[in-house]
C-alpha cells in the first residue's frame, strides 16, 4: 500500500498503522505530502498535527528547507551529513525512492581521494541502494509508488546507439553511470532515479534488502567487467589481484565457470581469508613472489586470466606480468593515476587487455541466481549501521587492515 504522509510532521499511514518519522519536523511540503485537509491541517486521523495547539501554525516558513539528510561530497578528502532539499520528479521517466539499503563503494573512497575530478563539490555520493516508490513520473510503466526496487547503479535512457546494443554503461542520452557521479547519488534518506524503467528492478520478497544491494554494482561489475570480459572458462587458472568487494564477487562469479585454479592477492589477512572462503584456493600477499606461485600452480605457463581489482598502477602492471602468452587482464579497478604498459614484453605474448565501465545488463540473470541460491554473497557484508551512521561507516570501510571490513551497509532506522 501506498504510504499516506503528513506535509507537516512526516506522519505516515501505512496499511491503516501510524508511523513516526525519527526526528519530527517543521518543513515545506513537497510532492510525497499527500491528503490535506481544508483547514490545512492533514486527513491522516491519527497523525500529531491533529493535536496541535489552537492557531498553532501548520505550515512551516519557506525558508525552512526540506529535512532529508545526504552524504554530501565537499571536494577531496571531505563529506559530511548534512540536510539537502527532497529530491524530486523532474522528468516523465524519474522515480523517487525512499532508500532502505545503501552500501559505500571503493569508488566512493577513490572520489574522495580526488581521483574522479568528474565528481564536482556538493555531489551526494552514492550508486548502491535498495528502495521503497513513492513516486513516479508520468511516463513509467513498469513500477509503481510502494514497490521494492534494485537502483541500478547503471542508468540507461534505452533508445540512444549503445543502449540499444545493451551498452548501457556507455549510453549518451543522459545515462550511465551518473547516480553519484554526475547527479546526486543514493546515499541518503530519499533520491531521484532517472530512466526508472530500465534503471530500477522489482525485488521478490524472497530476497531480502541486504543480499539485493550487492547487485547495484559489485556483483554485475566482478562478473560482466572481470569474469566475461577475461573469458573464464572451465579448467582456468584466474589471478585476482585485489580481494575487497569487487575481488571477492569476482571469486563468487568466476566459479560459475569452473576454474582449476582462482588464486586472490591481498594485503589484508581478513581479506583473503573471506576469498578462501568464497572459493579461492591459492591465496597470497604482496609480499610474496607472486609470480613464481602463479608458475608453480600452472606448470610454468602462466594464468589464463588475471582480474585487476584495485586500481593502481602497480597492481595493473603485476597482472600483465602474471598471464601466460594468450592469457587476458580484465581492469576492473578504478584508476587515478597512470600505468606503464610494458609493450617492450608483451608485444609478442598474444595478450589481451580489457577494460570498461559495467552495463548491468547481467543484472536480471544475477538475480535469477541469487533467488535460486546459485551466489554465495551472505558473508560479504562484515558490518551494519543505522544510514545516520554513515560518517562512522566510512571510516570502518576506509580502513580494512584495522576493521576487517569487506562490503558495509546502512539501513533506515
Amino acid at each position: 500500500m501506498v504510504a499516506d504522509r503528513c506535509a507537516r510532521t512526516r506522519y505516515e499511514v501505512r496499511s491503516g498503522v501510524g508511523f513516526r518519522w525519527p526526528g519530527l519536523v517543521e518543513r515545506v511540503p513537497g510532492p510525497r505530502d499527500l491528503r490535506l485537509g481544508p483547514t490545512g491541517l492533514c486527513a491522516l486521523t491519527s497523525c500529531p498535527c491533529l493535536k496541535q495547539p489552537e492557531g498553532a501554525s501548520t505550515r512551516s516558513s519557506p525558508k525552512e528547507v526540506p529535512a532529508m539528510k545526504a552524504l554530501v561530497y565537499g571536494g577531496s578528502g571531505q563529506r559530511s551529513w548534512t540536510d539537502i532539499p527532497d529530491p524530486v520528479v523532474t522528468e516523465p521517466r524519474d522515480a523517487v525512492i525512499r532508500v532502505d539499503a545503501v552500501t559505500i563503494c571503493g569508488t566512493d573512497l577513490h572520489i574522495l581521494g580526488g581521483d574522479v575530478p568528474a565528481v564536482t563539490p556538493g555531489r551526494v555520493l552514492g550508486h548502491e541502494a535498495v528502495g521503497t516508490v513513492t513516486e513516479v513520473g508520468s511516463a513509467v510503466v513498469s513500477i509503481k509508488p510502494g514497490d521494492r526496487v534494485l537502483a541500478s547503479c547503471i542508468s540507461a535512457c534505452g533508445v540512444c546507439a549503445y543502449c540499444r546494443r545493451g551498452v548501457y554503461g556507455q549510453c549518451l542520452g543522459g545515462g550511465g553511470w551518473i547516480l553519484g557521479h554526475k547527479i546526486n547519488g543514493v546515499q541518503a534518506e530519499y533520491a531521484r532515479l532517472p530512466f526508472a524503467d530500465l534503471s530500477t528492478h522489482r525485488l521478490p520478497d524472497a530476497i531480502t534488502d541486504d543480499r539485493a544491494v550487492l547487485l547495484a554494482d559489485i556483483l554485475p561489475t566482478s562478473y560482466e567487467v572481470g569474469v566475461l570480459n577475461g573469458r573464464v572458462g572451465p579448467g582456468d587458472t584466474v589471478v585476482i589481484v585485489g580481494a575487497g568487494p569487487i575481488g571477492l564477487a569476482a571469486i563468487i562469479t568466476a566459479r560459475l565457470f569452473s576454474p582449476a585454479h582462482i588464486i586472490a592477492v591481498d594485503k589484508a589477512d581478513s581479506r583473503l581469508q573471506a576469498a578462501k572462503r568464497l572459493g579461492a584456493d591459492i591465496v597470497a600477499t604482496p609480499e610474496q613472489d607472486i609470480a613464481e606461485l602463479v608458475r608453480s600452480a600452472t606448470g610454468g605457463l602462466g594464468a589464463h586470466v588475471a582480474v585487476e581489482a584495485v586500481g593502481t598502477p602497480q597492481t595493473f602492471e603485476l597482472c600483465t606480468s602474471l598471464i601466460r602468452p594468450g592469457g587476458r587482464v580484465a581492469n576492473v579497478g578504478v584508476h587515478g593515476h597512470p600505468a606503464t604498459l610494458h609493450l617492450e614484453d608483451l608485444w609478442i605474448r598474444n595478450i589481451t587487455i580489457t577494460t570498461g565501465l559495467v552495463d548491468t545488463s547481467s543484472t536480471p540473470d544475477l538475480l535469477a541466481m541469487l533467488a535460486a541460491g546459485r551466489l554465495d554473497v551472505d558473508t560479504i557484508i562484515t558490518h551494519r549501521y543505522p544510514l545516520d551512521e554513515i560518517m562512522h561507516a566510512y571510516d570502518v570501510f576506509a580502513d580494512p587492515a584495522a576493521s576487517g571490513a569487506l562490503k558495509v551497509l546502512l539501513t533506515r532506522s
